[in-house]
């Protein structure tokens, strides 16, 4: 197999819908019933094979664990899912916040050096 081939990126990638809802389920210690209810709480939506059956990608593995973590401590699942999200949701907002801050950085050093 070469670097460039098709089979090595899909494998690297995090959002490539490669585990099926046993399989994924087994990973997690939990059960598919588990998954299903992430689904129905929008948490995660797997993927379909052309069977029509759910697929499951290494990151929405990730969110799921990060669910499951919480369910385990008592929190119920609807909470669990929220939390998740909104911790996402802040995530990402601290990573816009620190590009516009280093960009905003990067504009008044230009201007303070006259390059602009």
């Amino acid at each position: 197999m070469t670097a460039d081939n098709p089979l090595n990126d899909r494998l690297d990638d995090d959002d490539y819908p490669a585990y099926s809802m046993g399989r994924a389920a087994e990973m997690l210690g939990a059960t598919p019933a588990f998954l299903r209810a992430l689904g129905e709480a929008r948490l995660i939506t797997p993927l379909r094979s052309e069977g029509g059956h759910r697929r499951y990608s290494r990151y929405q593995l990730r969110i799921a664990a990060r669910a499951r973590e919480l369910v385990d401590k008592g929190t119920p699942i609807e909470a669990a899912c929220r939390i998740v999200i909104l911790e996402d949701q802040l995530e990402e907002a601290q990573r816009l916040n620190a590009a516009y801050r280093r960009a905003a950085d990067e504009s008044a050093d230009r201007v303070g050096s006259g390059s602009v």
